[in-house]
């Protein structure tokens, strides 16, 4: 998966290819679905929604250009993998998820395979996580239709990084703001396709 899916399309990061390596995704993902674990593609994990393809988790992670000293917010939980790779990654991690379902999953995932440290709270995470804010990244794992100014809110002043899908349902840009004393500066990372990040700074539920 590392060689063909990740460094053959251009990740580089090393730190982010031994997360890859390190994190074992099939304890992420549902036994009926173990089969697909490692393709190149994203793969169901129940309550509608998905872990990401793992290409595509690398290159959020190596867009956040993570030292190992951050504390980082993840936005969509899902079953708790890829908040396991930024714990590779990063000084402290937490992750939000709407579907107490997951919520449950991904605490049971992560202490099982040694990511317990890892915190998992339920809620709307378009909004955040104001209570433990700052953070110096957030990851979002889901579409929005625009960026949500909470969450950019919840950056460091100096430099706060985030990376998310925005646009459509069916089509959105992953981009990275950076933020700082001078202002936020935005950058396309790639172009992707997400399960809609739910909320009141999202798409509402009904839509």
């Amino acid at each position: 998966m590392v060689e063909r899916q990740l460094q053959r399309r251009g990740i580089r990061d090393p730190r982010v290819l031994e997360a890859m390596r390190r994190v074992p995704r099939h304890e992420f993902i549902p036994e009926t679905y173990r089969h697909m674990a490692y393709d190149d593609e994203p793969t169901p994990i129940g309550c509608g929604q998905t872990i990401s393809q793992p290409y595509m988790v690398a290159a959020m992670a190596e867009a956040l250009a993570l030292t190992g000293a951050e504390r980082v917010l993840e936005v969509g939980a899902g079953s708790g993998y890829h908040a396991a790779v930024l714990a590779e990654l990063a000084a402290d991690v937490l992750t939000i998820e709407r579907e107490p379902a997951l919520v449950a999953a991904a605490r049971e995932n992560l202490a099982r395979t040694g990511y317990a440290r890892v915190r998992v709270m339920e809620g709307d995470g378009s909004l955040g996580y104001p209570e433990a804010a700052s953070f110096d990244a957030i990851s979002v794992a889901a579409g929005a239709p625009e960026v949500p100014f909470r969450l950019l809110e919840q950056l460091d002043e100096r430099h706060g990084r985030l990376v998310i899908p925005v646009g459509s349902r069916d089509d959105q840009e992953l981009r990275l703001i950076c933020k700082s004393l001078e202002g936020l500066r935005t950058r396309i990372v790639n172009y992707c396709r997400f399960v809609p990040l739910l909320g009141a700074q999202a798409w509402k539920v009904e839509e």
